[in-house]
């Protein structure tokens, strides 16, 4: 690698420190022979203003964000991608000769992680648990790809105001109910897939979950975005009632593929990144 003349790339967010994702772009980066570079950097909140500056100045080529800047980084960049635009949201920005051009490509990694095991999305019924900022990215391209989806939150005045907002920009009509047992078990019986959206079954809460085997049918799908662990609660009680599985690497990898190829304009290599992902959680719980 010439250090010299390396593009470099970034997550920001914080925390960062136990980030997947400069494991799977710097395998990827290797695997094509790019000279580029990927770090996690910690940015606070009350410095992502100087942080995007500096960015700036030092002309770093491209870079992801995380938790809590996906929402407030939206004013700081010089143009937003269709993604970005219709969710509000950025997880991913592209320096372009020095204009910072924001996507979002968390909804479309759900979206292609799912197709893998569902097949096209149109018309089918997916229930979502959650209303968050990654069930907003999630629900917009469920819907713009046609499902007929179905939001479950604790909030339901929150996810009510959250499906106005996708009826009037796309114009589709989003049912919503609460995490009530009865509600969500009437919901998943004719449902094609169930994805959670939320923290519930994350480390350390890692017996939890919104949903059990009694509740879902033999041949449901069920998508996990957590992936610590990998194999949560939730995706546990899905095989127990015959589910198919997808967890949170999933989305992780795809949406990180995404990024790669809006920075790179080269096709990712994901079953690189997938193996690199993995090789890291492993070495985590060893």
């Amino acid at each position: 690698m010439n250090l010299a003349k390396v593009k470099l790339f970034a997550l920001i967010g914080d925390p960062v420190d136990q980030s997947l994702s400069p494991a799977m772009h710097n395998a990827a980066f290797r695997a094509l022979g790019l000279n580029c570079a990927y770090v996690a950097l910690r940015v606070p909140e009350r410095f992502l203003p100087d942080a995007i500056g500096g960015i700036r100045a030092l002309g770093m080529a491209g870079f992801n964000v995380t938790t809590p800047h996906k929402i407030g980084i939206v004013g700081l960049l010089d143009e937003l991608d269709e993604s970005a635009s219709l969710v509000g949201a950025v997880n991913t920005v592209k320096n372009d000769r020095g204009k910072l051009i924001g996507f979002n490509t968390d909804g479309e990694g759900a979206l292609r992680a799912l197709k893998g095991k569902i097949g096209p999305i149109k018309r089918k019924e997916v229930v979502l648990l959650g209303a968050g900022g990654a069930a907003h990215a999630i629900a917009f391209s469920l819907a713009s790809a046609g499902a007929r989806l179905t939001i479950a939150n604790r909030t339901v005045p929150k996810a009510r105001a959250f499906a106005s907002t996708i009826e009037q920009k796309l114009g589709i009509n989003v049912e919503v109910i609460s995490l009530a047992r009865a509600k969500l078990t009437e919901a998943l019986k004719n449902a094609d897939a169930l994805i959670n959206a939320t923290s519930v079954g994350m480390y350390p809460r890692a017996d939890q979950t919104l949903v059990s085997a009694s509740m879902m049918h033999r041949g449901l799908i069920v998508n996990d975005i957590v992936y610590r662990p990998l194999l949560t609660r939730l995706l546990r009680e899905a095989r127990r009632a015959g589910g198919r599985t997808i967890d949170g690497l999933g989305m992780l990898v795809h949406q990180g593929a995404l990024a790669f190829e809006i920075w790179t304009g080269k096709r990712a290599p994901i079953k690189v990144m997938d193996s690199a992902a993995k090789r890291q959680l492993r070495g985590e719980s060893m």
